[in-house]
């Protein structure tokens, strides 16, 4: 997203709608360095993008006004059914903001949250929002390795530490065990990650998107830094994979009798692997929170032998902590095949 496009989330603003609020007695920093007023209570927050709102979810559901994008009946089948239906109020930040702030204004939230990048762009945002609406504004820092931080700060900011701490301690637990685990792993598999019916959109190097997978693996697109990035089938042919992780279906079911991906090592070793998604994706698709199941599944995926724990437990057990709702064993079936 360019600057130009991020200062058109301001467009519409009007003296009316810039009301101050009244000052709080309690702030934290968040994570880029700004002082963000503590509301003494907060009842409604606005996410400023999914990742946000899958965060909010997870922690203090009753307080997410909605979602940037209306969830789908086989979505909301996994999340507590009041809240998994609330409306769509748009985005802030990310591809296709939608909600410029008299639609954040009319919501009348307590608290603004933002989760994911920290650069200048994301912080002069949120610098520019909290001083002209007067709602504080948080800015957390959403990379993979510090979502145990980003519990305990939004805990203190919504008023519910107790709970922040702990599933801060559930997600370092998650990370740890996990990576303590393949730490003397000598030769890791060599990943290609496959996003789109063909496959050729993918995380470079230091991309969000692919965080986990560089946690348990070795991200083939790795040698350029950047974000997600479109690339030749030539150039995937050159990486040759050991493993393909997709979140497409139809991708999955079609490459193999495509010639030119048949050739490759992971196509020809039945390496290619679909990511469970619903309710939400568990390498990204967003990068949240939801990747802390993922990563138990893409270690299972990359190291079968050190990771014998029943997947189908590790599922129950993380649905039910964090969306609050227990799957069945069908919807288990569903949820591991990559179903929709």
């Amino acid at each position: 997203m360019t600057p130009r496009s991020r200062r058109s989330v301001l467009a519409g603003l009007t003296a009316s709608l810039l009301t101050p609020r009244a000052a709080s007695a309690d702030s934290i920093i968040d994570d880029a360095g700004r002082n963000v007023p503590v509301p003494a209570t907060v009842t409604r927050v606005f996410p400023a993008g999914p990742p946000a709102a899958i965060l909010l979810y997870t922690l203090a559901p009753d307080t997410l006004i909605g979602w940037p994008r209306a969830n789908r009946p086989e979505e909301r089948e996994f999340l507590l059914p009041e809240i998994g239906a609330r409306p769509e109020v748009g985005r802030i930040t990310g591809r296709g903001n939608t909600a410029n702030l008299e639609v954040v204004l009319a919501l009348k939230p307590d608290l603004i949250l933002d989760i994911g990048t920290i650069n200048p762009t994301f912080v002069s945002l949120a610098d520019r929002v909290q001083e002209q609406t007067g709602i504080p504004y948080a800015l957390l820092d959403g990379r993979f390795v510090a979502t145990s931080t980003a519990y305990q700060k939004l805990g203190r900011l919504t008023g519910r530490r107790d709970a922040g701490e702990d599933l801060a301690d559930y997600s370092n637990q998650t990370i740890t065990a996990v990576t303590q685990r393949i730490a003397q792993v000598e030769k890791r598999p060599r990943v290609y990650y496959a996003r789109g019916p063909r496959g050729l959109e993918t995380g470079l190097g230091g991309s969000i998107n692919v965080e986990t997978i560089d946690l348990v693996g070795t991200n083939v697109a790795g040698g350029t830094r950047g974000g997600l990035a479109t690339v030749s089938i030539e150039q995937v042919m050159l990486w040759d994979p050991d493993v393909i992780i997709t979140i497409d279906r139809d991708f999955a079911q079609n490459v193999g009798r495509d010639p030119a991906w048949a050739a490759l090592r992971a196509v020809r070793e039945q390496r290619v692997h679909l990511s469970p998604k619903i309710p939400f994706g568990w390498v990204d698709f967003p990068p949240s929170v939801n990747r802390l199941v993922g990563l138990w599944w893409l270690a299972k995926m990359l190291y079968p032998a050190l990771f014998p724990e029943d997947l189908r437990m590790l599922t129950r057990s993380y649905y039910a902590r964090y969306y609050r709702v227990t799957p069945s064993d069908a919807q288990i079936d569903r949820v591991l095949a990559g179903r929709d």
